[in-house]
């Protein structure tokens, strides 16, 4: 069975704000040197909030840093990208769909609710614990073992190079979303999708005949909370 895995900020979710404005509220609060939102964006592949606070602090984020920002980042709206919840509701009648995100399990539980997305996902994957950053492999691997897949039975859709450089590593299909606030036209990419429905003809293309459907329940998280 082919599965759609996806990645959540600047794919599933226009965050392009919400997330680096929590981080620079934050980092200012916690008395680090002052940050632009920019500078929180080309920090992303560090790995998750701790990695990327830590990087910004000069020092390991204490558990307040940690609760200042999520707590911050609780208060923020965040809306999927027009279109991903009619995507994600059609590709759940062919099967589970995962995420593999790069921020943290407790971030992404405040995401996805916040956007209403928990109904339509059944497997979070996070970036960290044993979780190495993309664009290492190891999200999408987990999530094959778990899904009793192939590798090469994920389709891997997200915003940034280094989502598609995951993809490739791991043995996936990649494919870059085009309507992400990260994506550069020349991202190496099997597919490139200018709209989250593009995904459904992706997965047609590339799945065997005869597949079935399921109607798998609510959202797993992968790595201990953070």
């Amino acid at each position: 069975m082919t599965h759609v895995v996806w990645d959540m900020d600047g794919t599933l979710l226009d965050s392009s704000h919400v997330v680096p404005d929590a981080f620079v509220r934050t980092l200012a609060e916690s008395g680090a040197d002052p940050v632009t939102a920019q500078d929180v964006i080309k920090a992303y592949a560090l790995g998750p909030p701790p990695a990327i606070l830590e990087h910004f602090l000069g020092r390991g984020p204490t558990s307040d840093d940690l609760d200042r920002f999520y707590e911050d980042l609780k208060t923020r709206h965040v809306a999927p990208y027009p279109g991903i919840i009619d995507t994600l509701s059609a590709l759940r009648e062919h099967g589970p769909v995962a995420v593999f995100t790069g921020a943290s399990r407790r971030s992404a539980e405040i995401l996805l609710r916040s956007a209403g997305l928990t109904p339509y996902i059944d497997l979070v994957v996070a970036g960290e614990g044993p979780i190495r950053p993309k664009p290492h492999p190891d999200g999408l691997l987990e999530i094959a073992s778990r899904f009793d897949a192939d590798p090469a039975e994920l389709i891997y859709a997200g915003d940034s190079p280094t989502d598609c450089a995951a993809a490739h590593a791991a043995g996936s299909v990649a494919v870059a979303a085009a309507w992400g606030h990260l994506h550069r036209s020349q991202t190496s990419a099997d597919y490139v999708a200018a709209f989250p429905g593009d995904l459904l003809r992706i997965r047609a293309a590339c799945s065997p005949r005869g597949e079935t459907s399921s109607d798998p329940g609510g959202p797993r998280y992968v790595n201990p909370r953070r």
